[in-house]
């Protein structure tokens, strides 16, 4: 499994960095595992995986994608978003990338309602069955309350913050309490790292 880059240092950067040389041209993208971005709220590329960009890019040149900043935006912005935003997500839920069919799910880990920019969206570009371990088997090895686990179900659906708290009949401090607990108990520090955690990770 490939590291979460870091998040780009400014604005001036172009390059996008991965931990992993990426596939030749003409190499098919990985069968097995998950790409990972994680975008900021103009859907911007903050950090992405090797996967993420070999997915993106194939067949087409995958150096200049992986190190240009503006192609993978568009490169985003073509394939993953779609052209009639629906409810909360502007996401398409599947795509092609070649002859493979991808599904796309977002997770709206971070948000801000005071200065919405800073919102923080994590995207999973995956093929066949859902990489996530289940939610029982994770709250197990964590120790989460149900609540905790509730809360967690419905962060991993991509709802925001607002979102959870509708659904769980419960006030916006309160849902980000249990985020705390959640970060906490899983030895993370943020919301991003519990997706990346439970998505990318399964409970040992």
């Amino acid at each position: 499994m490939a590291k979460i880059t870091p998040p780009l240092a400014g604005k001036k950067s172009s390059a996008v960095q991965t931990d992993e040389p990426v596939a030749k041209k003409g190499e098919s993208p990985p069968k097995t595992k998950a790409g990972f971005l994680l975008l900021d709220s103009s859907l911007r590329p903050l950090s992405v995986n090797a996967e993420a960009i070999e997915i993106l890019s194939y067949p087409g040149k995958l150096a200049n994608l992986s190190h240009s900043n503006a192609l993978l935006a568009a490169k985003i912005q073509s394939s993953l978003v779609s052209a009639e935003t629906r409810g909360e997500s502007p996401f398409v839920t599947e795509f092609r990338s070649g002859r493979r069919r991808y599904f796309c799910r977002p997770f709206f880990v971070e948000s801000f309602p005071k200065d919405p920019s800073l919102t923080r969206i994590a995207v999973l570009l995956e093929r066949g069955a859902s990489a996530l371990a289940p939610l029982s088997l994770v709250s197990s090895q964590f120790n989460l309350t149900q609540r905790e686990q509730e809360a967690l179900g419905y962060l991993l659906q991509g709802l925001s913050s607002k979102g959870i708290a509708d659904r769980m009949h419960i006030s916006p401090n309160t849902v980000k309490a249990y985020m705390r607990m959640i970060m906490i108990k899983t030895g993370v520090s943020s919301r991003s790292a519990i997706v990346t955690k439970i998505v990318l990770a399964q409970p040992q």
